[in-house]
């Protein structure tokens, strides 16, 4: 059944709002250590929560539409990676890509495109048993730094970074790391684990947390 273009039945609304919520849910579990366990000790360390306020950042662009991510750049770090969709594990929480992969950066795919309208997620491994993974220098990060991502339209959508936090895994809340900040513009979560590595359970202390908002498109 077809519905008129830019209207939506209230039972898809509700259907809308109960989706996020249970991705709410198990991103919050993921946040406490449900996943993503690090293979080894090795890591980049804690940061402090940086934001914005000493940083004149660019307007935000109007929303493309949607389409699946490629490949991710962020030329701070010199990170080229490609991107595979990813859903949820046996547990209901994001699977990250698999370790033998730790070059791979994960999009859940059944959430928001990156340059789309929403919080687009993306995950990546801090580490591995051997060596560092795609998202090891991920908090080194500066707001008014760029991250592009390439799609498969043939655009390639600029983000601004607008804040970087390390979230302890004690104190999670999901909405607060995962939400969109703004209503109808375009974001990106870029999200590893930090802080210290715990080694009695296997995992990191913490999430380290970047966001950023879709700024225009381009080579």
């Amino acid at each position: 059944m077809s519905e008129e273009p830019g209207r939506t039945t209230g039972g898809a609304r509700l259907i809308t709002v109960l989706a996020w919520t249970l991705l709410l849910l198990a991103l919050w579990l993921w946040g406490r250590g449900v996943t993503d366990v690090a293979e080894s000790p090795a890591g980049p360390g804690d940061v402090a929560g940086l934001g914005a306020d000493a940083v004149r950042l660019p307007p935000a662009a109007k929303p493309l539409g949607a389409a699946v991510p490629q490949r991710i750049d962020i030329p701070q770090l010199g990170v080229q990676a490609p991107v595979m969709a990813r859903g949820l594990d046996s547990r209901g929480a994001v699977d990250p890509p698999p370790f033998g992969q730790p070059g791979v950066v994960g999009w859940y795919g059944s959430g928001t495109a990156p340059g789309a309208a929403g919080a687009a997620l993306m995950v990546g491994h801090v580490d591995t048993r051997t060596r560092a993974a795609v998202f090891y220098k991920l908090s080194t990060l500066k707001p008014g730094e760029t991250v592009r991502v390439v799609r498969s339209d043939g655009k390639v959508a600029h983000f601004t970074i607008d804040g970087i936090r390390v979230l302890a895994r004690d104190d999670f809340d999901a909405g607060q790391a995962y939400g969109p900040h703004e209503a109808g513009r375009a974001e990106l979560r870029l999200i590893t684990c930090g802080g210290a590595f715990d080694r009695t359970s296997g995992s990191y202390t913490a999430n380290v947390v970047v966001s950023a908002y879709l700024t225009g498109t381009g080579p």
